[in-house]
């Protein structure tokens, strides 16, 4: 055996230990007094090592490439990512001392910048953020090993369990009085998360309808609305880590049973109040998808079904503190919370949500 191969098998069994001692991140529940017979979960995955949703993502995309012989010894390593990727894809690079780059958007929260670089990453930051795709397909060209979680991301993961999120989920909920959920939310941003619990759903037979919340600017509700992969979006979204402007390749429509689009100053005015909710700041893609579930949840309550819902906890808040928590910032964007933060008061407190969003079934 090579010296090279060896250090592959070292590499994987560093990425194994690493697992086995981040265990599984909490399901957390809140009671909420207006929904007698509708429970609220959510999976808390700012609790993992590097503060995010995608610690998971960056092991499972150091593995592919180790696995199928795209990395190798010393060799440096790219991505593009608006910030919580290239974080867990830093901290995994110095893990198995390696180089890493992440292009990303020049408007990315400074403190996800600081965070890369705090972790021995450099940042190549680019002003048009349609352009990253290319300035990492440049680093690749130059001897780095693309990661590329837009591209790779459903791939990349095992889907059929190996604690992936949705089997941890479906696991935590097993002794819970709704084990099987009505519904599970999640966001889309390279699409893989919704093709991992899509997928995991049918494979183990389960009654739980998958719904992805999309947001101001994002390619991905026409691109599902239309079931056109060509779909784009010339702006850049405004909540980082979902919402992009093109369909990623790893976005799979057919898994997902509904799409609902959340206004961006409703995703920020849900992520303020369940940060009070949870005594701790969340980011804005947990906004969006709380307020996805609340939706959800209002449908249900006026049904008269009973059941779970289960959402995500993408990210700390403490990440976006000059932005989605500065006053400044969010006037500078023409955000107003307000109305929508007293809405959502108001709905959970036992109120009709009287909300309507564009829905594709």
């Amino acid at each position: 055996m090579n010296d090279d191969r060896a250090w592959v098998h070292t590499a994987i069994d560093a990425l194994a230990r690493e697992a086995a001692r981040s265990a599984d991140t909490h399901l957390l529940k809140i009671n909420l007094p207006g929904f007698a017979g509708i429970d609220f979960y959510f999976k808390d995955e700012a609790s993992h090592p590097t503060g995010s949703l995608k610690h998971r993502l960056a092991r499972s995309l150091y593995l592919y490439a180790l696995c199928n012989g795209r990395l190798r010894k010393g060799q440096p390593t790219v991505d593009a990512s608006s910030g919580s990727t290239a974080i867990a894809e830093a901290w995994f690079a110095r893990l198995l001392g390696l180089r890493f780059t992440a292009v990303m958007p020049a408007a990315t929260a400074p403190a996800k910048i600081r965070a890369v670089e705090a972790l021995g990453g450099a940042c190549d930051l680019v002003e048009d953020p349609s352009q990253v795709h290319a300035r990492a397909a440049w680093h690749a060209a130059n001897g780095a090993c693309h990661l590329d979680q837009f591209g790779l991301a459903e791939r990349a993961t095992d889907w059929r369990g190996n604690n992936n999120i949705a089997e941890s989920i479906l696991g935590q909920l097993e002794h819970e009085p709704h084990a099987q959920p009505a519904w599970i939310v999640c966001g889309a941003g390279t699409g893989g998360t919704s093709a991992t619990i899509g997928r995991y759903l049918r494979y183990k037979c389960h009654p739980t309808n998958l719904c992805v919340a999309d947001v101001e600017h994002s390619a991905f509700f026409e691109g599902f609305q239309k079931r056109d992969p060509g779909c784009c979006c010339d702006r850049p979204s405004l909540i980082e880590g979902i919402g992009r402007p093109r369909v990623e390749p790893s976005f799979m429509p057919g898994v997902v049973d509904m799409m609902v689009r959340v206004p961006d100053a409703a995703s920020l005015a849900a992520m303020s109040v369940l940060s009070r909710l949870l005594g701790r700041r969340v980011g804005g893609s947990t906004g969006t998808n709380f307020f996805a579930l609340c939706w959800l949840a209002d449908r249900m309550r006026q049904a008269g079904q009973q059941g779970s819902l289960v959402t995500l906890i993408c990210d700390s808040g403490e990440r976006y503190v000059g932005t989605y928590y500065n006053a400044q910032w969010l006037r500078s964007k023409g955000i107003d919370t307000a109305p929508f933060e007293h809405r959502i008061e108001q709905f959970l407190s036992g109120e009709d949500f009287a909300c309507d969003l564009a829905v594709a079934e």
